[in-house]
């Protein structure tokens, strides 16, 4: 082995077809944030930036996952998965909190399984899962 071969942590991890593993996670990580930040966006264009407190949040969630999405695919560092991490668990957290007990004056426990929420769910749980799953698959094995 000479000094120019790549050290097994160089290499990415590469399933059966030769693409690596931890690109595709990473792939979920992004189209995760994505989806649910264009969930957010439709939201608030829909009535939802009428809201005092949620409206502006449901834009600044839009607008930071679209950037937060970009961030994931391009720069290849673990701190734009941890935050798709973050992202997805603090979307999915204020969402169960409107859903259950109320977050900023909304309660809205009979839109608990409308499409857009579903779907925003589902998002944030590929977020968390696809961002997490690539950091491990990048910091290699433990």
């Amino acid at each position: 082995m000479s000094i120019m071969d790549p050290s097994p942590q160089d290499t990415p991890a590469m399933d059966q077809d030769g693409a690596p593993v931890a690109a595709v996670w990473r792939g979920f990580g992004a189209a995760g944030v994505f989806a649910s930040a264009l969930v957010h966006l439709v939201l608030w264009f829909q009535g939802y930036r009428d809201i005092d407190v949620v409206g502006p949040l449901f834009l600044l969630n839009a607008v930071g996952g679209i950037v937060l999405t970009a961030a994931i695919i391009v720069w290849r560092h673990r701190l734009p998965l941890l935050g798709g991490i973050g992202f997805g668990l603090l979307t999915l957290t204020a969402y169960l909190l409107s859903a259950t007990v109320g977050f900023f004056g909304v309660l809205s426990p009979f839109e608990f399984a409308g499409t857009a929420e579903v779907v925003a769910a589902m998002a944030d749980v590929t977020a968390v899962v696809g961002s997490a799953m690539a950091l491990r698959r990048e910091r290699g094995p433990s």
